[in-house]
């Protein structure tokens, strides 16, 4: 029987955090009530100089909760789908809804949900779980409001994409 509730944990490595991001606490706070409520968590780990695989850089970081049965996928580009094996994984774990959360908002995050809903993948968006750092053409928290508003207004005929609070998405869970 395939997981019910899953939640799919972006780029929140120590290496990504070296540049400071908006309401860390907070963010992460709500990322592990999430991954507390979720039958399966998938955590996507980006590798590059400064975050190689098995490095500090590349490490989750510490104040998440990591499930014993939590899956991981490795990634070389913002996109998540991009040359890694999470349509495998999704598909041999018959996962096709899921929650997206964690960080870079404007890059990883967003990349990952508009290929995800592409590929049909039933996606909800936790308005208040991701983040960003400063940008030099717009603050992290204009940033995180102007994406939540692209997400929701996202046209993909068949797939609607779902932004709600972390509160929400518990309370539906």
């Amino acid at each position: 029987m395939p997981a019910s509730r899953v939640l799919m944990v972006v780029d929140m490595q120590n290496g990504v955090f070296e540049n400071p991001r908006i309401n860390r606490e907070i963010c992460t706070s709500r990322i592990n009530q999430l991954i507390q409520a979720a039958d399966k968590v998938i955590f996507i780990q980006h590798a590059e100089e400064g975050l190689e695989p098995g490095s500090e850089g590349f490490a989750l970081l510490p104040e998440l909760i990591q499930p014993a049965d939590a899956l991981y996928v490795t990634k070389t580009a913002c996109d998540a789908f991009y040359r890694t094996v999470l349509e495998e994984i999704l598909r041999e774990n018959d996962i096709k809804e899921f929650v997206v959360c964690g960080c870079a908002t404007d890059y990883c995050v967003d990349s990952t949900i508009k290929n995800g809903a592409s590929r049909g993948y039933a996606m909800t968006v936790a308005q208040d779980a991701h983040t960003t750092a400063n940008r030099p053409a717009a603050l992290a928290d204009v940033l995180i409001a102007h994406y939540n508003d692209v997400w929701r207004n996202f046209t993909i005929p068949g797939n609607t994409l779902q932004v709600k609070s972390t509160a929400d998405i518990l309370a539906a869970w």
